[in-house]
């Protein structure tokens, strides 16, 4: 049994679900970027992340935006480029469709409905410092899935 379940089941059959377990990227882009996801196509979404990855179009930073700087974007105004959470979340993405292609549904229809990113567990490691102290590394992973329904 999996130690972390999907929060979302769809009502419908025709939908495919796919999970990034445990991946070591930053959570709060995690969650921007699934909040940018939500709502297109999967293909839309593939290309969204590929122009993330390739430093073309900035991820709208509205939940984590403080000291973010000033971006390009169409309304609003802090934003990034989360590369190397947009290559991952890009893995489970084509998982995502391969799923659905796997079930036999039509991929042209499918809209991403749930898309969720959650802590996962937490690696704790300390650096030794003077007098006899220690600073925390810690290291949070970060569990993103993904639900794309027939609409």
């Amino acid at each position: 049994m999996a130690r972390v379940g999907y929060a979302y089941e769809p009502e419908s059959e025709k939908s495919a679900k796919a999970m990034g377990y445990e991946m070591d990227i930053s959570f709060k882009h995690a969650v921007e970027l699934c909040a940018a996801l939500k709502g297109k196509k999967i293909d839309q979404a593939i290309r969204y992340l590929e122009e993330v990855a390739e430093l073309r179009r900035p991820v709208p930073f509205k939940k984590h935006d403080k000291k973010v700087p000033h971006k390009r974007l169409e309304k609003w105004y802090a934003g990034r480029y989360p590369q190397k959470a947009a290559k991952h979340l890009l893995k489970v993405l084509k998982n995502l469709e391969a799923n659905a292609d796997y079930k036999g549904i039509e991929k042209e229809r499918l809209i991403i409905t749930h898309a969720q990113a959650k802590k996962g567990r937490v690696l704790k490691r300390y650096m030794p410092r003077a007098y006899g102290r220690a600073t925390p590394k810690f290291k949070v992973l970060t569990t993103v899935e993904f639900v794309a329904e027939v609409r």
